[in-house]
C-alpha cells in the first residue's frame, strides 16, 4: 500500500512551528584488541549513544548555479523542470508522455513506513522530511559556449522534438553567464566551443565567481544557492607540497596564478568562500588536500566525485551481491562507447585517466570486505574501455564482462549489455543531489555530551549513493555497496524524525 504522507507520534520527537526535533539511540559496535590468556583477541562491543537532531523545516527558494549549464545535463535537467512545473505533455511514436521525475531518488523512490493488517505501506522518499520542490528551483550558471538553453537543448538531442518546440519559448531567454577556460585541464577538441570566457588571472576568476553567485542571489531573490560541476571532465591536477596541499598553499598559489590550478578547483574555492555547497560532478580531483582543508575550516559543503548514473551502478551492485555470496570476481572489463560531447572529451587521454580511475575504485571496499575469497593485497583485474562514437550520440552503450571463481575451482561468467540514454539518467540525480545538499544545511546534530548542536561534516558523505568515488572525511572509510549508500542515506533522514533504521527482521511476524 502506497500512502502521501505520514507523522511520526512518540516521545522521541516533536514538530515544532520551524523545526522537528528526535532523538535517536545510535546502536553501533566497537572493537578492541585485547590481550588474553597471552593471546590477543578481537572483543566486539555493542555501544550505544544518544544523538540528539534539529531539522529547519523552512524550506527556501533554492537557486541552482551549474558549470557546463549548456551541456547535455544542463539543458536536459532545466527543460524536464520546467516541464513538469508546467505540466507539459508531448507525443511520442509510441504514445502521448507526461512530464515526470523518473530516475530520481527524491522524486520517484519510495521507503517503507511500517506495515498494516500484513501489508507494508510505503510513502515517498520525499516525505521523510520537508524538501524544496523541485518545480520551484531558480536555474542560472557558467558555460563555456555562449548557446542559449533552447539551443544548447537542440544540440543535445536528448529530448523528443515535440517537447523541444514547446520548451523552447522558456529557455531562449535562458543564457549561461561566461566560464572559466583552461585548455590545459581538458581535450584540445573542445576548443572550438569555447567563445564565452572568463578573462583574467585565476584569482581575478575567482573573484568573477563570486561576483556572478551574489548577483545571481540577488537577482532571483533567492534565500540558498547550491552549485554543481556537470562541465567537461578535466585531466587529473598534480598534487604538490608548496602548491595545494594547505590552505595556505592553495590560497598562495592562487594569488600567484599557479597553472596547475584546475578551473574546477577555482570554482569551488569562490563557493568555498561565499560558504555556498559545491558539489563535483566529474571524475577528476577539484577537491585537492588545500581545498578540502579550506572547506572544513569555513564549514562549507563540498560532494562529489562523479554522478554515479548507470554501469557504475549496476557494477556497485552486483559485485557486492557476488563477494556478499561467497563468490569471488577475478575479472571485471567494462567497454563503453558514447557520442555526446562527454564522450569527445574523454577522448582525451588525460581526460579518460581521470574517468578510468572514478570508475575503477568503484569495488575496492566490497574485495576489502572479504579477507575469505581475497588474500590481502588481491584485487580483480579490471579493465575499463571507453570510446567516442559520434553516431550514438546521448545513447551510451556499456557492455560488461564479469568472471567469477566458484566452488571446486569452477568459473562464472556474467555478461550484461546496457543501453541507456546518458543525460536522462544523469539529470535527476544532479536534481537529486542540489536538494539533499540544500536539506543537509537545514540538519544540526550533537552526541550525549556535546554542548551544541553542530552540522554535518562538510565533506558531505550523505551524498555518497549519487556518486562513483565519494568524497569523504580524512580517517573516514568510503563505502562504495549502493545497497548500504542507500541505508545510510535513508536511516539518517529516519533518524531526524525518530524512527529506527529499517532492519528487515520482521520478528513480530515470526
Amino acid at each position: 500500500m502506497f500512502v502521501e504522507s505520514f507523522k511520526v507520534e512518540s516521545p522521541n520527537v516533536k514538530y515544532g512551528d520551524q523545526e522537528i526535533h528526535s532523538i535517536y539511540n545510535y546502536e553501533t559496535t566497537e572493537l578492541v584488541h585485547e590481550s588474553r590468556n597471552g593471546s590477543y583477541a578481537w572483543i566486539v562491543k555493542p555501544k550505544t549513544v544518544v544523538y540528539e537532531f534539529k531539522t529547519d523545516t523552512r524550506v527556501p527558494k533554492l537557486g541552482v548555479m551549474l558549470v557546463g549549464w549548456g551541456g547535455n545535463n544542463g539543458s536536459t535537467l532545466t527543460a524536464a523542470v520546467i516541464a513538469n512545473r508546467e505540466g507539459i505533455s508531448w507525443a511520442t511514436k509510441d504514445n502521448v508522455q507526461q512530464a515526470n521525475y523518473f530516475g530520481s531518488l527524491t522524486q520517484a523512490s519510495t521507503i517503507r513506513v511500517g506495515s498494516f493488517n500484513g501489508e507494508e505501506i510505503y510513502a515517498p522518499f520525499k516525505s521523510l522530511l520537508p524538501m524544496v520542490n523541485p518545480d520551484e528551483i531558480v536555474f542560472g550558471g557558467w558555460d563555456i559556449s555562449n548557446l542559449n538553453l533552447a539551443d544548447s537543448m537542440t544540440r543535445a538531442k536528448v529530448l523528443d522534438i515535440d517537447l523541444q518546440k514547446q520548451l523552447r519559448p522558456y529557455m531562449e531567454s535562458m543564457a549561461p553567464l561566461p566560464g572559466i577556460y583552461d585548455p590545459d585541464f581538458i581535450a584540445a577538441n573542445q576548443d572550438s566551443r569555447a567563445n564565452n570566457v572568463i578573462k583574467g588571472t585565476k584569482s581575478e576568476q575567482v573573484q568573477q565567481i563570486i561576483k556572478d553567485i551574489r548577483e545571481f542571489k540577488e537577482q532571483n531573490k533567492v534565500d540558498k544557492v547550491v552549485v554543481l560541476w556537470t562541465a567537461n571532465t578535466e585531466r587529473f591536477s598534480n598534487v604538490m607540497v608548496g602548491l595545494n596541499d594547505t590552505t595556505e598553499n592553495l590560497l598562495a598559489s592562487l594569488e600567484k596564478n599557479e597553472a596547475e590550478i584546475a578551473p574546477s578547483t577555482l570554482y569551488a574555492i569562490a563557493c568555498v568562500m561565499e560558504n555556498i555547497p559545491f558539489i563535483n560532478g566529474s571524475p577528476q580531483n577539484t577537491f585537492v588536500p588545500g581545498l578540502i582543508d579550506f572547506a572544513i575550516r569555513r564549514n562549507s559543503l563540498i560532494g562529489g566525485d562523479d554522478f554515479k548514473s548507470g554501469q557504475t551502478k549496476m557494477k556497485s551492485v552486483l559485485v557486492d551481491f557476488l563477494v556478499g555470496a561467497g563468490i569471488k570476481p577475478t575479472s571485471i572489463v567494462s567497454y563503453n562507447h558514447l557520442g555526446n560531447n562527454d564522450g569527445m572529451n574523454l577522448s582525451a587521454p588525460q581526460t579518460f585517466r581521470s574517468k578510468e580511475i572514478s570508475k575503477s575504485n568503484v569495488v575496492d571496499d566490497m574485495v576489502a570486505s572479504n579477507g575469505i575469497l581475497y588474500q590481502p593485497g588481491e584485487h580483480p583485474d579490471h579493465v575499463i574501455v571507453i570510446k567516442y562514437v559520434p553516431y550514438v550520440g546521448d545513447s551510451k552503450r556499456a557492455m560488461d564482462e564479469y568472471t567469477s571463481e566458484i566452488f571446486m575451482g569452477g568459473k562464472s561468467t556474467i555478461v550484461l549489455h546496457n543501453t541507456c540514454e546518458d543525460s536522462l539518467l544523469a539529470a535527476p540525480i544532479i536534481l537529486d543531489l542540489v536538494l539533499l545538499a540544500e536539506l543537509s544545511t537545514r540538519i544540526q546534530l550533537k552526541a550525549e555530551g556535546e554542548g551544541k548542536f553542530h552540522s554535518f561534516h562538510p565533506v558531505a558523505t550523505i551524498l555518497s549513493y549519487l556518486t562513483k568515488a565519494p568524497l569523504v572525511p580524512p580517517g573516514t572509510p568510503v563505502v562504495n555497496a549502493l545497497s548500504k549508500q542507500r541505508a545510510m542515506l535513508e536511516n539518517i533522514l529516519r533518524a531526524c524524525i525518530g524512527l529506527a533504521p529499517e532492519n528487515n527482521m520482521i520478528l513480530e511476524y515470526k
